[in-house]
């Protein structure tokens, strides 16, 4: 064994080197000795003190890039709308909505009265109202700057207001652990009550009577897998305990139904899942199962009314591998699966992906995926699951390359709402007001349908006089500075895997580049658990943009922008696809003609971190740069031991090393931190924090150590700690500000484009 007292170096500017305690670990023959384990206990000293001095090296090897730093910073702030205020929501009587203010970090939780005219769509025109002005009548939920004052971090968990509006209940975390407090205010009085409840997961709900509190609690490894109910005024110790789910590999959730009769748990994984929902108007009955997990069926389940009847509207993989939409009557529940009866309301399409839907009083609303793009469709209640089925009506836009999603509409609402960007368009935020009977357009039964102009009633935030179809433009986050979107393009390009596969690829930069192989290029990918990278506008990605650098975003298998087969292609022992698709994008940038091959970055985060890990040690020469955000490194380790946070949902994703030899050996090929070799490694920046809970800080605490020890290169890698933040790194808007200044600062330093273009 190696000396074992902690080197700290005098000199900041020397890399730290963490002492070695080897421990070896042996699965399926294997045997891998590991020198730097001793870093995961938090509670020690000497593990405090060499993260600080990871921290202290970092700032002296990268303090040239600070005016960089401070500039994209600057550029961040000025472009953004300090003083603002999100777009009303109407729920209950009353318009909610979030105020921003300048030199504050956090938003201002904010409500006001609705009025009713009996004219629907004016009754659901959100009121104007100015930013950094005093709005009549308006009451504070929760200011979350004083909420944050004294305290090292602060973030919500949940909010939820009872249909009364007479209660608000929120959950804060004030260490970046994603472990929350909730508390309840009085609305009417501003005094908290005495309830209070500590350790609380994700996600609040009350039930109608407001009398009762839903939460969720997660065991020793960060799974939620117990929800309980709160009646107010008695001791928390005596809640009951509604559902636990006791099996490692499985997530539990919650959420009210649409329509807000029922309480919905939703238990599962990536590959089945299981539903129950509690009627509030039949408690008695407890929860209902939906369909059991041994049917090995992935679904969502939306209980609700159609024609006076329960039904469940089920987005479900049965036979359809991109999953389909199926109307179930809630009186086959019980019955075996074989024997109900669905009937189809959307069917699979190879080329569709059935991302989900949900209901209002008077349609069903879907999210699909289609060539990549996220859309929102609408179907009539009226005939749902016979043939007297309206066709679905989609709303459409103009550019090649955008996301719209639903924006959690009212279930009475003549209206949904949705969000709306793409790289070059700013968040939109839309009304669409739904289509009934003559002047719903005509459409095909494809699940294309008709769609509806986008940008009808644009800026008619006043407008009460429309149709079924249109497009009510709500707000588009402003710009400062002059932005021009005509001063950028976006793109789609293709790569070609080794397998032949072609990986598609959103190539985002000046309109004014010169395609003469000179500029600097960053690509960024993430491929994991089915999450798709859709289009979106990034301020921060203005400062590398205007900097000359060609920003790519590679679709790679793994995630899911081609449908569930591009998932299935990139998990399990097909993971390495993940890799090499990007490995491939960045192939096509280097000779693309946009950029010089040498002037290469590479940015990901959490799963993608590990991509990156990856793809360092597959194709170093390859990238001037690597920034691994809080990066899932030492992931067999990891998922080895299934008492560490997540651990044993994780099998589901990557397989399961501890029963299964393939997959061990498979992943023990791949994950970063047994693969690092004698090579010349890029500059690279592993970027953690200290409280995370999903990816721990000793994943690249460890691999960096292993990294400065193997690389025969001389690039400085460097460990940047945030102390008091979590996943997300620190809390509030500025100080995330800061965290996007630094990584891109110092990949645009490392790939020569620090100078704003002329």
């Amino acid at each position: 064994m190696t000396d074992a007292s902690l080197t700290t170096p005098p000199d900041p500017a020397l890399p730290p080197v963490a002492k070695k305690v080897p421990v070896t670990r042996t699965h399926h023959g294997d045997t891998f000795t590991d020198s730097f384990e001793w870093l995961r206990d938090k509670e020690n000293p000497e593990v405090k003190a060499h993260l600080e001095a990871e921290q202290a090296y970092t700032d002296a090897v990268t303090a040239d890039q600070e005016p960089l730093r401070q500039d994209i910073f600057d550029e961040i702030k000025s472009r953004t709308q300090e003083t603002d205020l999100s777009v009303p929501s109407r729920k209950d009587g009353w318009w909610y909505y979030t105020r921003t203010e300048e030199g504050k970090a956090y938003g201002v939780h904010c409500r006001v009265r609705a009025a009713d005219t009996g004219n629907p769509v004016q009754d659901w025109t959100p009121p104007v109202i100015e930013a950094g002005a005093e709005m009549p009548g308006e009451q504070i939920l929760l200011d979350g700057n004083a909420e944050a004052e004294g305290k090292p971090f602060f973030s919500l968990g949940g909010a939820a207001v009872t249909r009364d509006g007479h209660l608000y209940a929120y959950a804060q975390d004030n260490a970046g652990d994603e472990v929350f407090t909730v508390r309840i205010k009085d609305l009417r009085s501003g005094e908290l009550l005495d309830d209070v409840i500590e350790h609380v997961f994700y996600g609040l709900v009350f039930a109608p009577d407001g009398n009762t509190l839903f939460y969720m609690l997660a065991d020793e490894s960060w799974r939620p897998y117990q929800v309980k109910s709160h009646v107010l005024g008695t001791p928390v110790a005596a809640d009951e305990v509604l559902y636990q789910e006791d099996d490692v590999a499985m997530w539990t959730g919650f959420e009210l139904s649409a329509d807000r009769r029922a309480l919905v748990v939703s238990i599962g994984c990536s590959e089945y899942s299981e539903s129950r929902y509690l009627r509030f108007d039949a408690p008695e009955a407890g929860l209902q199962m939906v369909i059991p997990r041994a049917e090995n069926v992935l679904y969502d389940a939306e209980p609700f009314l159609l024609d006076g009847a329960e039904k469940i509207l089920l987005t479900h993989n049965r036979d359809a591998v991109n999953s389909m939409i199926s109307l179930l009557d809630a009186a086959e529940l019980g019955r075996p699966v074989a024997e109900q009866q669905w009937a189809t309301v959307v069917e699979h399409d190879d080329d569709v992906r059935v991302n989900g839907a949900t209901v209002t009083a008077t349609h069903m609303v879907l999210s699909v995926r289609q060539d990549t793009i996220e859309r929102v469709q609408v179907i009539e209640l009226s005939g749902l699951g016979t043939p007297a089925q309206s066709p679905a009506v989609e709303p459409a836009f103009e550019e090649e390359l955008y996301t719209t999603s639903m924006g959690g509409s009212d279930y009475e609402a003549p209206v949904i709402r949705l969000g709306y960007t793409s790289y070059l368009t700013p968040p939109r935020i839309y009304d669409y007001v739904l289509p009934s009977g003559s002047d719903n357009p005509a459409g095909d039964s494809s699940g294309q349908g008709a769609r509806a102009a986008a940008g009808t009633g644009a800026g008619g935030t006043g407008t009460t006089d429309v149709t079924g179809g249109e497009l009510l433009l709500r707000k588009e986050s402003p710009v400062l500075g002059g932005y021009s979107p005509t001063d950028y393009v976006a793109e789609r390009e293709w790569a070609q895997a080794p397998d032949g596969t072609r990986v598609p690829l959103s190539v985002i930069r000046r309109a004014d580049l010169h395609r003469d192989s000179s500029n600097a290029g960053v690509i960024y990918g993430y491929g994991s658990y089915e999450v798709s990278m859709d289009p979106a506008f990034s301020i921060a990605r203005l400062s590398l943009l205007d900097r000359g650098i060609v920003f790519v975003v590679a679709h790679i298998r793994g995630g899911g922008e081609m449908g569930r087969h591009w998932y299935e292609q990139g998990k399990k022992t097909d993971k390495k696809n993940t890799f090499t698709d990007f490995i491939a994008g960045t192939d096509w940038l280097a000779g693309s003609g946009w950029v010089d091959p040498e002037r290469i970055a590479a940015i990901g985060g959490s799963a993608g971190g590990l991509l990156m890990g990856a793809v360092a040690n597959l194709a170093p020469e390859k990238f001037a740069a690597v920034v691994a955000q809080v990066p899932f490194v030492d992931a067999l380790t990891t998922i080895l031991d299934p008492e560490l946070p997540l651990s044993a949902l994780e099998w589901e994703e990557w397989g399961n090393p501890i029963t299964d030899a393939e997959v061990y050996h498979y992943m023990k090929d791949y994950t970063p931190y047994e693969n690092i070799r004698p090579v010349a490694y890029p500059r690279i920046a592993a970027v953690t924090s200290f409280n995370d809970t999903r990816v721990l800080y000793v994943e690249p605490a460890k691999w960096v150590q292993a990294l400065r020890e193997t690389t025969t290169g001389g690039e400085p890698i460097v460990l940047k700690i945030e102390m008091d933040g979590g996943h997300g790194g620190a809390s509030g808007r500025y100080e995330g500000w800061k965290m996007r200044a630094w990584d891109y600062a110092f990949v645009a330093d490392a790939v020569g484009a620090t100078e704003l273009l002329g």
